[in-house]
């Protein structure tokens, strides 16, 4: 049974569902969000139930949750769900390597994938990521050093990079790595 609940965070509010395995959904959305839609959004199989409600794997999110918004968390441990093909999830795990208070560019992320003529196909992959912030997608930019592409907004994206920025220790300019 996956269970789902609503976050409330300084950048917006979120929703999540979370499975016996892990965190399966973390995105940012205003307002209510039916079962079928978070199934669509974790891109879940139709037999799969949700239910609003807590387990395991959400209340120890809302703790990280918690202290990455007070700058104290920089990573997190909580266990995730990968569902997306072997691409996507070879993109998925790249991200997760982006370290806090940095960014990289997508053709960037393309060179470290080992395919330096994918940055787009990298793009859409960082795209279909339906693990916010764990899955630091925020942290990816144009090669002109320019946010763009997130599913939130480009307001939450640069919310989120100024406050990595500012607890990273780093200069709050953006800079590629």
């Amino acid at each position: 049974m996956i269970k789902a609940v609503k976050i409330s965070t300084p950048a917006g509010e979120m929703i999540a569902a979370a499975s016996g395995e892990g965190v399966c959904l973390l995105e940012f959305h205003e307002g209510t969000l039916s079962p079928e839609e978070c199934r669509i959004s974790a891109g879940l199989p139709g037999d799969e139930k949700i239910k609003e409600g807590n387990n395991r794997h959400l209340r120890l999110l809302r703790k990280q949750l918690a202290e990455y918004f007070k700058g104290k968390r920089k990573e997190f441990t909580v266990p995730v769900v990968i569902r997306g093909t072997q691409f996507q999830s070879e993109v998925w795990k790249a991200l997760q390597q982006i370290p806090y208070g940095q960014t990289i560019s997508y053709r960037r992320q393309a060179e470290i994938l080992k395919n330096p003529g994918s940055a787009r196909a990298v793009a859409r992959a960082d795209s279909k990521n339906r693990i916010a912030i764990i899955i630091p997608c925020h942290r990816v930019i144009g090669s002109d050093g320019q946010l763009v592409g997130y599913a939130a907004g480009l307001k939450i994206k640069e919310w989120l990079l100024n406050h990595e920025k500012k607890f990273s220790g780093k200069p709050v300019e953006l800079t590629l790595i």
